[in-house]
């Protein structure tokens, strides 16, 4: 298949770019520098003032969006929370435009959400069904994100919203300052504890996104979370077991919210999320408990 992909440079967009290459597909990647061919990944300019051919786009079987300013670069002042909003807006408005002048369409597009759309609670459990969205600011972002992103519908094509959980990598994503106090030996419950964290390993969030590029019945919105989220306080304690480390030190909220301000919802509050349509549709987590997935993830490092 010939697939394109927005924010592709970044942390899951490098994941899926292997597996995609592993599986003998065709990578172009939306990019703000010079188009040029690299590893055998084509990098199309974009977001340029200069019109971009659109020759290069026909053809395309699938459009992966994944573009936007991160939620971990900064504190949330009011200029970072217009740059993470509209830079996820811009995007996703753009690939419409681009995909609205191809002769022929792509088959779907797989736009990135976040489980952030759904109501912080320690008692909910959200699946894909729930309708109602948070209306703070990560949950405005998110609605409005899929909004936009569903207007390709309008074109015959299939939408799908992938949206993430609290994405754990080796060297990127939520996990490395979460291990930072372990590793100082000052590891503790963050907050009350009792915030849910519905996380997931990287390598799982790119198989999920493949699996909805190629599986037909992956439409509207659907959770990319492990099927077994952790309270955080069982969170830090099975990191603290995985590296061998004490779970002791417990950090205030006030001090989160002190050091983070408003970024520290992050952390301090969360969701029970299950990935109910990807299970219905028969996708197989290859790291369903966090144990297993923080041992593979913390294996070249002790």
């Amino acid at each position: 298949m010939k697939i394109v992909i927005a924010g592709g440079t970044g942390f899951v967009g490098n994941a899926l770019i292997q597996l995609l290459q592993h599986n003998g597909h065709d990578i172009f990647v939306l990019t703000r520098h010079e188009s040029k061919l690299e590893n055998g990944v084509h990098y199309v300019q974009w977001l340029h003032q200069q019109e971009q051919a659109l020759e290069i786009f026909e053809g395309v079987d699938a459009f992966v969006n994944l573009a936007g300013v991160s939620l971990n670069n900064g504190r949330w002042t009011k200029k970072q929370k217009k740059a993470i909003y509209w830079s996820r807006m811009n995007a996703t408005l753009e690939i419409i435009r681009i995909m609205d002048m191809l002769t022929i369409k792509p088959k779907v597009l797989v736009n990135a959400s976040a489980v952030g759309i759904y109501p912080t609670s320690t008692q909910a459990i959200y699946d894909e069904d729930f309708t109602d969205y948070a209306t703070d600011f990560l949950g405005t972002t998110v609605h409005d994100w899929e909004r936009h992103a569903k207007r390709a519908e309008a074109l015959g094509i299939r939408v799908a919203l992938a949206r993430f959980g609290v994405i754990l990598g080796r060297n990127s994503g939520a996990l490395p300052p979460m291990l930072l106090p372990y590793q100082m030996h000052i590891g503790g419950t963050i907050g009350s504890g009792e915030q849910w964290l519905s996380w997931v390993h990287i390598e799982d969030v790119a198989r999920a996104i493949y699996f909805a590029i190629t599986n037909e019945n992956i439409h509207g919105p659907f959770n990319i979370t492990a099927p077994h989220p952790m309270r955080m306080k069982e969170f830090g304690q099975t990191i603290a077991e995985v590296m061998g480390r004490r779970h002791w030190l417990p950090v205030p909220s006030f001090a989160m919210r002190l050091a983070l301000g408003e970024q520290s919802t992050l952390v301090l509050e969360g969701q029970q999320v299950l990935p109910t349509l990807l299970e219905q549709q028969h996708f197989i987590f290859k790291y369903p408990y966090l144990k297993q997935a923080l041992e593979n993830l913390l294996k070249a490092q002790n």
